[in-house]
């Protein structure tokens, strides 16, 4: 059943089965506005490349600092997808949640800002595991 689904029973129950369901006004469509059942985690690459996966096979997920950056590896049942940026921790407690849509990597010329508003992902690498 689809989360945005809304029986015809509570529109009557509304008294007004003809008026449309509410647009949410969220912009964001990087992340889920709730928790759900079926989720996916779409990669976004600066050249256009998008690889999705769903978050059913995440096994587990790592957050660690090294050097000046951060790092995040994210072990799916068949893949690996490590994360280098700045300002990942909000990230890695997101998607412990299942929340992040999609994940978009920015090429390094652009990371100059010094006041970091949200996680700045530099570099994405997918890796598939070994049979």
């Amino acid at each position: 059943m689809s989360q945005g689904f809304k029986l015809r029973y509570d529109q009557l129950r509304e008294n007004d089965p003809t008026k449309a369901d509410a647009v949410s006004t969220t912009s964001n469509k990087d992340y889920y506005e709730s928790t759900g059942n079926a989720r996916n985690l779409c990669l976004v690459w600066p050249n256009g490349r998008r690889v999705f996966i769903s978050y059913s096979y995440l096994v587990s997920g790592e957050f660690k600092l090294d050097d000046d950056k951060n790092v995040i590896t994210l072990s799916f049942s068949s893949h690996t997808i490590t994360l280098k940026g700045f300002g990942l921790q909000p990230l890695f407690m997101a998607l412990l949640d299942h929340l992040p849509r999609m994940i978009m990597a920015v090429d390094a010329r652009y990371a100059l800002n010094d006041s970091l508003k949200e996680a700045l992902v530099l570099d994405m690498l997918v890796e598939k595991k070994a049979d």
